[in-house]
């Protein structure tokens, strides 16, 4: 049995703590709002109100807060508090360029850290399930993988650059901001044609979307613009979707922007290349 500080208690904080003292890990918490703290108490958790308290004796110390800011501030309190011997892992979605400037103060004061950051649900982190990624060093990620691997359905160490496993979660969470607004114009377009919306989501039984990520994307990364959709029929198809939302009274948010964006690359001559050309300025040919 662990013993085990516990930062934040949000909705993941509580299910990652739920399932710690599930599988038998003393946990002490501490969370800026006692009150949430105190409630994790009925899983048999111990509240603090002071976060150098938690940091007693823990062999792990496991912060999930809200930013950056969040993330420096208690790490300013913590500063002498934390053995030399405790692993400290912050599972706070953050900016990539702060989190290297953390890994390097954390080095300076001689604490052994990691950046794990999450997909995971509140029900995926009582359950295990999800995906956890993992920066920083080798031989501390070494030290603490028996104990993550139990938190998380895909541990996935990426290796020591301490910026990577933020940038990742940024980059994923991007996709799926991005997707969901896309969805909201799909739903836009077939309710302004008088298809409501769950007979629309059907199409996504039979239209898979992986191949737009594992083959469209691929290729896009690696700078194949080699066409199979080409731009200047994608131009088409967005100008058919503009003008059945016009005429069906519906509004676009996302498609227009992209519209543009496909304009100006079919004026640079992209126009026979693939779809994917739209990241021919942000990816290495």
């Amino acid at each position: 049995m662990a013993k085990i500080a516990w930062y934040g208690a949000g909705m993941m904080g509580s299910g990652f703590v739920e399932a710690l003292r599930r599988r038998g890990d003393e946990v002490v918490v501490w969370n800026r709002s006692f009150e949430k703290a105190q409630a994790l108490e009925r899983f048999g958790a111990r509240a603090v109100r002071d976060p150098r308290e938690a940091a007693q004796g823990a062999e792990r110390a496991h912060i999930i807060l809200s930013d950056d800011k969040a993330v420096d501030a208690l790490l300013e309190q913590l500063d002498g508090a934390i053995a030399p011997e405790t692993v400290v892992i912050d599972h706070t979605t953050v900016a990539p360029f702060p989190t290297a400037a953390r890994f390097a103060r954390a080095a300076a004061r001689g604490l052994k850290f990691l950046h794990a950051p999450v997909f995971m649900s509140p029900q995926g982190c009582r359950d295990g399930h999800g995906i956890m990624l993992v920066a920083g060093s080798q031989a501390v990620f070494d030290e603490v993988e028996p104990a993550l691997q139990p938190m998380t359905g895909d541990l996935w160490y990426v290796g020591d650059r301490p910026n990577k496993a933020a940038t990742l979660k940024l980059v994923g969470n991007n996709l799926i901001v991005s997707v969901t607004a896309a969805l909201a114009d799909s739903y836009s377009l077939a309710e302004s044609v008088g298809i409501k919306a769950p007979e629309a989501h059907e199409l996504f039984e039979h239209f898979q979307l992986t191949a737009v990520l594992n083959v469209r994307g691929k290729k896009m990364a690696h700078g194949d613009f080699s066409p199979a959709f080409e731009l200047t029929m994608a131009r088409k198809d967005a100008r058919l979707i503009e003008e059945t939302i016009a005429e069906g009274g519906g509004t676009l948010h996302v498609l227009p922007t992209i519209a543009a964006r496909i304009d100006a690359l079919i004026e640079r001559g992209h126009g026979a290349e693939d779809v994917g050309v739209l990241a021919v300025d942000a990816v290495s040919r």
